[in-house]
């Protein structure tokens, strides 16, 4: 221009900068409707896994689900290696919610009796006629491993006094004209948990989480639930498959399992020396 058109090097000078705003303009309502999308989204996540919660419970018994206490259950539990299934042990199991549980295993070698409650426990070995305090190691990973990871921690609320997270993953296959709906559990230390629920009928179908092994290093673990069955208005799986990397490593058949039936405190009180187990 070289001064040459002076009005014409204002008037494009003035529209440079009315498009400069209008492109700010635009671009701050694309930022602005991408945010209000994204937390819209998210809500909108968190109400779906929220509605996936709810609607297991009401297949599960509703009122009369949550409203268990105490369960008292007798089994079987067979071992697989490599695939194939070894001798089965009986095993009778006592748990008050939220956070006692005591397994008895009638094996051959002798009876076998584990006791988890609250932040301690102990376990007798009938066999060697001892009894031992529950290391810390063990305690964390009954917690970490069987209470994060359970059905019941995650529809009666109990992750949410620990500053876990819920979110809503999809939809996944699940066989042939099978659908599951999927929710995800993150807790504080990154450890997640994802639970699988039959889009048809609500129940709970899988839990998915990684594990240590004893080299410390992770390997996805697999519960796999089946053949729902009511007992006294609350429906609960009488089989449940265990997986490690994809592999079996145990079966859980119940015979029987009672709902809230008196359960004693001795059950769980730590005995003085091994031939006062009962």
């Amino acid at each position: 221009m070289n001064g040459k058109h002076p009005f014409i090097l204002r008037l494009l000078i003035v529209q440079l900068t009315i498009m400069a705003l209008g492109f700010a303009q635009v671009t701050a309502f694309a930022q602005g409707a991408a945010a209000t999308t994204t937390k819209d989204a998210k809500a909108s996540g968190e109400e779906k896994a929220e509605q996936i919660l709810k609607r297991a419970v009401e297949a599960l018994g509703g009122a009369n689900y949550l409203n268990v206490r105490t369960v008292v259950s007798r089994g079987r539990l067979t071992p697989f290696q490599e695939g194939v299934s070894g001798l089965p042990t009986a095993f009778l199991d006592y748990i008050t919610y939220p956070n006692r549980e005591r397994t008895e295993f009638r094996a051959q070698s002798g009876r076998v009796i584990q006791v988890n409650d609250g932040d301690g426990g102990w376990v007798f070995d009938g066999a060697a006629r001892t009894i031992k305090d529950m290391a810390r190691e063990q305690v964390e990973d009954y917690t970490r491993y069987t209470l994060q990871t359970s059905v019941e921690n995650l529809l009666r609320g109990g992750w949410r006094k620990d500053g876990a997270k819920l979110t809503y993953v999809g939809r996944r296959e699940a066989g042939i004209a099978r659908r599951n709906e999927v929710v995800r559990l993150t807790y504080a230390d990154g450890m997640s948990v994802e639970f699988e629920f039959g889009a048809k009928d609500g129940l709970p179908a899988k839990v998915l989480y990684q594990r240590k092994n004893a080299e410390g290093v992770e390997a996805p673990e697999e519960d796999r639930l089946a053949q729902h069955i009511a007992v006294g208005g609350v429906v609960a799986p009488f089989v449940i498959d265990h997986y490690r990397a994809g592999v079996q490593a145990y079966r859980i058949n119940y015979e029987s399992i009672e709902f809230n039936v008196p359960v004693a405190e001795a059950l769980f009180a730590r005995p003085a020396n091994a031939k006062a187990v009962k």
